[in-house]
């Protein structure tokens, strides 16, 4: 009898040191695991990961300013990361003046949620609020709508949805744009991280699993077993998380 798949086994002694998506709160319409930062913390800690930057799902869904307090009163393992809603882009240009003096440095887009589209023009109004402010911006959506409003702005951003079945986009942008950046929750190819690396350089590769609503094992699993060098996997595993987020 041959022993059962250990996938821990084959991820070795891979840590991260700083996950660059992860959600705390719950989705409404959905089922899903606690979302409590205790709960997650511990979802964390489970997977090797030290750090997670970390946004509020009721400032995304409800209300702005209250569920980014929560998100910046709440303390270690997590970097907060303020939210701005898209679907009030004048509110959500005041709210970002606001985090940044308290000190955060990113903020989180959630189009597909708030029902926005990459061509409204509160995408581009917030996108320059947020170079203006010196934020680097965390996103969802679609990469191959969702890159042109950033475009041209000098903006520092992660894309959190890029799909290994859109990778070529990503990189056509990436080679005009050296502030785009991708997070690895869904380059699950056999060579998606490679081939990022060998294009536009690995340090445009980060970490992210999107805990506790998506299972962080993957990536890991991925990460750990690929082409990518010591120095590459070290970036990609937060090293480069932390110089954009500080």
């Amino acid at each position: 009898m041959t022993d059962p798949f250990d996938a821990w086994r084959l991820v070795g002694d891979l840590q991260v040191t700083l996950d660059v998506d992860v959600l705390i709160g719950a989705f409404p319409d959905r089922d899903g695991p606690a979302g409590d930062p205790a709960a997650v913390a511990a979802t964390l800690g489970a997977h090797r990961i030290a750090t997670g930057a970390a946004a509020n799902l009721r400032a995304a869904l409800f209300d702005m300013r209250s569920g980014n307090d929560e998100m910046l009163a709440t303390g270690a393992p997590f970097v907060p990361v303020a939210v701005a809603d898209l679907r009030d882009p004048i509110g959500a240009a005041r709210e970002l003046e606001r985090v940044a003096e308290r000190g955060a440095r990113a903020v989180r887009l959630f189009p597909d949620e708030q029902g926005v589209e990459a061509g409204f023009p509160s995408v581009r109004h917030v996108a320059k609020k947020a170079v203006a402010l010196g934020l680097t911006v965390l996103t969802g959506g679609d990469v191959r709508r969702f890159w042109r409003p950033f475009a041209g702005l000098g903006a520092t951003v992660v894309f959190l949805d890029t799909h290994f079945y859109h990778l070529g986009d990503f990189i056509v942008a990436a080679l005009d744009e050296p502030g785009f950046h991708t997070s690895t929750r869904l380059l699950n190819s056999p060579d998606a991280l490679e081939t990022v690396a060998a294009h536009v350089g690995a340090d445009r590769l980060l970490y992210g699993s999107r805990a506790p609503h998506y299972e962080p094992l993957v990536p890991l699993l991925r990460l750990a077993t690929g082409g990518l060098d010591a120095e590459q996997v070290a970036a990609v595993a937060g090293g480069t998380a932390r110089r954009l987020l500080g």
